[in-house]
């Protein structure tokens, strides 16, 4: 069920890759999206904080309507990316929250991020729902009075606190001071749980492109301007509000609770919290092996430190090897079993001479030295033209509508732990062309290993695909869509028709002398 709800989710993506391109789609780029939105709301937050009365009562209200009479367009629209832009970002966490769970990435590595995600969802809402009570109209006293009564159910105050909110005369200038400092504390602490959120992550995505950004800005300031935000009447404590308009994203919670009890109401966020937090242990997920380093083929040149999406590797003194004072040591419990670095690996290349060979960083059960001997096997028994090789990996297209006499079909466990000298390798000992996918545009599994192998084939990373392989013989599909596999490697086929077949290829020297 979970698998069919991510498939889903992934082809609402592709529909909205064809309007926003993948680089700039709002729902593969949720978790930078809200680190963006975080910032818009705080700058207008910053803003309406300058023109702002915090004295209680009715003059907090008066303050809030002259930033909208007396600012004119730049009043309207600060005030509606503030409350807009909380809205928003609420959105994109709960995406993000979606997504990273339909994807299965609460477990293992990730776990650390899951866990860390959890208590910024309640500061979100804690935030956003106390900014409310700022303006004292009579939502913000409907919500005060919710709130109080929520609390009041508990019964660990030796006095209602209600009775501080609805009792005429009880609001005292402390308490709407703490409630000003409660709407700038949070923040700060979500701000500072965001930093930790993204501590074991290399170089987390917390900027969206300047297009998403742009676009997002741009959508919710003309918002603000075509809807802006309004007051409801002033609060008046001796007359509670018949009806309020309601915030739906921030306030259903109060809703909730009127319609149920306070007692189902913390019931079912206690619930839903522990829920959160159980779920990396929950249900089966497979972990895939932690990469393993060989002391004596690893150098210590730092490529796969530098490559690994998740900070699994780190540099440590040679037991050993006088000459390179350093080796890659990795965590277990902060891999996740992508390859990735196996394919930054600069021993990881099928041109070394030994049959048998043991590269300085690799996959258990799945080694770079199986890689070439599957390779070969198949070449040696692959027939008809053109003949393509094609590396795919697990968690793009399924390989196994593809399958044809001509077609060798070598599964990764992600694309980037491909070493590009493979592609040369599978070119010049019988392959006509090599084909390599993996998960959609801009949606890596493992974060990196797209954008690690582009670079890489493109020449501009370590290990680098050398200039005099012919680049018309190579072809990248970027798709989870086994349709599109077919029809990506169908182009493919019909462009190496028209170059023709390669020179008859050569035989590696080593397997030529283990056959005489």
């Amino acid at each position: 069920m979970r698998a069919r709800a991510f498939a889903a989710w992934r082809a609402l993506e592709r529909r909205l890759d064809t309007a926003f391109g993948p680089e700039a789609n709002p729902l593969r780029h949720s978790g930078a999206l809200a680190f963006f939105l975080f910032w818009v709301v705080a700058l207008s937050g910053i803003y309406l904080y300058l023109f702002f009365d915090t004295s209680a009562g009715a003059a907090a209200w008066r303050s809030v309507e002259r930033l909208s009479a007396e600012h004119g367009a730049l009043g309207t629209t600060m005030r509606g990316l503030h409350r807009y832009g909380t809205d928003a970002m609420v959105l994109a966490v709960l995406a993000h929250l979606a997504r990273e769970w339909l994807a299965g990435h609460e477990k293992g590595a990730r776990r650390f991020a899951w866990l860390t995600g959890v208590p910024l969802v309640v500061l979100l809402y804690a935030s956003g729902i106390g900014g409310f009570w700022l303006v004292w109209d009579e939502r913000a006293l409907f919500s005060l009075t919710a709130t109080a009564e929520w609390f009041d159910w508990l019964g660990v105050m030796p006095e209602p606190f209600v009775r501080s909110v609805v009792v005429p005369g009880a609001l005292a200038e402390r308490l709407f001071t703490l409630f000003m400092f409660l709407h700038i504390g949070i923040p700060l602490l979500l701000l500072a749980g965001m930093w930790v959120h993204v501590q074991r992550l290399a170089s987390p995505e917390t900027r969206p492109v300047p297009a998403l950004a742009a676009g997002t800005l741009a959508a919710l300031a003309l918002l603000s301007l075509a809807a802006p935000v309004e007051s409801g009447a002033p609060a008046e404590l001796a007359r509670p509000p018949a009806a309020v308009s309601l915030d739906w994203f921030l306030l259903f919670a109060h809703a909730l609770m009127y319609a149920t009890s306070p007692a189902a109401l913390w019931a079912m966020v206690a619930g839903g919290v522990l829920l959160l937090v159980a779920a990396p242990w929950l249900g089966r997920g497979a972990r895939l092996p932690a990469a393993v380093v060989s002391p004596a083929d690893c150098n210590g040149c730092g490529r796969c430190f530098a490559d690994c999406p998740f900070l699994a590797v780190t540099l440590v003194p040679h037991p050993a090897k006088a000459r390179a004072p350093r080796m890659a040591q990795v965590d277990p419990a902060l891999c996740t079993g992508c390859g990735i670095c196996a394919g930054a690996c600069p021993s990881s290349t099928p041109f070394r001479a030994s049959e048998a060979f043991c590269s300085g960083i690799d996959m258990p059960g799945r080694p770079i030295a199986g890689l070439r001997a599957r390779l070969e096997r198949a070449l040696g028994t692959a027939g008809g033209f053109p003949r393509v090789v094609v590396y795919g990996c697990e968690r793009g297209a399924p390989l196994a509508g593809v399958g044809a006499p001509d077609t060798v079909l070598l599964p990764l466990l992600c694309a980037g732990m491909l070493p590009p000298s493979f592609v040369e390798y599978a070119l010049r000992y019988g392959a006509d062309g090599v084909l390599v996918s993996g998960c959609e545009a801009g949606g890596c599994d493992y974060r990196f290993g797209q954008r690690w192998l582009e670079a890489r084939l493109a020449g501009l990373r370590e290990p680098r695909l050398r200039a005099n392989v012919p680049r018309e013989r190579l072809a990248v599909a970027w798709t989870a869509d086994a349709a599109e596999l077919e029809a990506e490697l169908e182009r493919f086929r019909a462009r190496l028709r028209t170059l023709g077949p390669r020179r008859a290829p050569a035989r590696p020297k080593r397997a030529a002398a283990a056959t005489r």
